[in-house]
């Protein structure tokens, strides 16, 4: 079986690629392999036609590929809740939770990742007149890892911020090319920006009928693997030696550490709610859906 990740060299889908790569998969008698698809869309329009088996990546984003969100099933999170950072270049002398900074400014986001940020500044009242929120060329070629792509385009001054996960956002400070605005994570932007979308593991309606017991494993890997790295946060620094280049090894165990208090499987209702009024107000909804036609609920007793 496959499982489609849209970033490798990240902190945001730890769970997914620890539980492969640390063996939790296997011993629920899952053998996944992963296949990098990048930007999400293509991941999801892989797992729509059949080609893999699994997306860990945002739940909004499936709706690229099933309108509605029908024909998937969340099956479990990651982590809970909005994950991406907001950078700006040091020498705009940004302040922490400030928006109006990205006025008139160049942001780098990944295609959906993007939207986040828009509802966001919406729903703060920023003026964005003259913001460009988007990817550039250079992080859209294949097997670029897009957080590491934009720090890197900070620092060379192609862009005046990001919008990416917390491994480009820590190479990004700890380097001094970059100056943390937004982690609402912890509380920064709009209160509702929390419960956007969080990083997921996904399967189709399809599998969920057909192969219960391996939707069911992957649950209960995933599990193991949040309960094992909340227990010993040194397995993230083995497997960032296995997966990831020296700087980014470096950091990650302590950016994955901050996240375990979000490493939690359960989707609750409200984070469904949450994520449906987003994707309605971005016009990405086009009929009623409920929690129960989004979320795999038989598998909702694996969350803990």
């Amino acid at each position: 079986m496959k499982i489609a990740i849209p970033d490798i060299i990240s902190n945001s889908y730890i769970p997914a690629l620890a539980a492969i790569e640390l063996g939790f998969c296997q011993a629920e008698g899952l053998d996944l392999m992963i296949e990098h698809l990048f930007p999400l869309g293509r991941a999801f329009e892989a797992l729509r036609d059949g080609t893999v088996d699994f997306v860990a990546t945002s739940a909004h984003g499936a709706l690229s590929a099933f309108p509605n969100w029908r024909g998937c099933k969340l099956l479990c999170a990651q982590s809970q809740g909005m994950y991406w950072f907001l950078i700006m270049r040091a020498d705009l002398n940004a302040q922490r939770n400030d928006l109006s900074i990205v006025t008139g400014k160049t942001i780098g986001a990944a295609p959906w990742a993007d939207d986040g940020l828009k509802a966001i500044l919406r729903e703060a009242g920023v003026d964005a007149t003259g913001t460009v929120i988007g990817p550039p060329a250079i992080a859209m070629r294949p097997g670029v890892s897009f957080g590491i792509a934009m720090a890197a385009a900070l620092r060379d001054g192609t862009i005046d911020g990001f919008w990416a996960n917390g491994v480009a956002a820590e190479l990004a400070v700890r380097s001094g090319a970059g100056t943390l605005v937004l982690d609402v994570r912890r509380g920064d932007g709009p209160q509702a920006a929390f419960g956007y979308t969080q990083p997921s593991i996904i399967t189709t309606d399809r599998l969920v009928e057909a192969a219960p017991d391996a939707a069911a494993a992957m649950v209960r890997a995933i599990v193991a693997v949040q309960t094992a790295l909340r227990a010993d946060p040194d397995l993230v620094s083995a497997l960032g030696q296995k997966l990831f280049p020296a700087a980014e090894a470096a950091i990650i165990q302590d950016v994955v550490v901050r996240d375990l208090p979000y490493y939690r499987a359960a989707i609750a209702p409200h984070s469904i709610d949450s994520m449906i009024r987003f994707a309605e107000g971005l016009g990405q909804v086009t009929a009623p859906v409920t929690y129960g036609e989004i979320v795999a609920t038989r598998f909702s007793s694996l969350w803990s």
